[in-house]
């Protein structure tokens, strides 16, 4: 886990995205998890809203439900734009949920590993 001094939630969140590869998915839970607040994947899903208004692109759309849910769609500038994003990537989405989600899936906590 990164070392916390005077670093606010949604900042660590945007770090730990920023690092989930192309092709790849995490969830709000497996984020929340990493940086030491299990408890807190709807703080996680506030920061994927919040990240839209920002001037560096942060790939929210890689963050999905721990079902593999497209539960954020409704805050991308359209309705589709979510999916369309994973697809570019590779990913199959039937009914708003990913296919093959575990194949795809990336947890910080051991990717990010010390």
């Amino acid at each position: 886990m990164p070392k916390i001094e005077n670093v606010n939630f949604f900042d660590l969140v945007y770090k730990v995205v920023r690092l989930i590869p192309r092709g790849r998915i995490t969830s709000y839970g497996a984020i929340a998890s990493y940086l030491g607040s299990a408890q807190s994947s709807r703080m996680v899903g506030w920061a994927m809203n919040s990240a839209h208004s920002l001037t560096e692109k942060i790939p929210a759309h890689r963050v999905v439900n721990r079902n593999g849910l497209l539960t954020g769609k409704a805050h991308f500038e359209t309705i589709d734009r979510m999916q369309k994003l994973l697809e570019a990537e590779g990913l199959v989405i039937k009914n708003d949920q990913i296919k093959d989600f575990e194949t795809y899936f990336w947890n910080p906590s051991i990717e990010l590993a010390l």
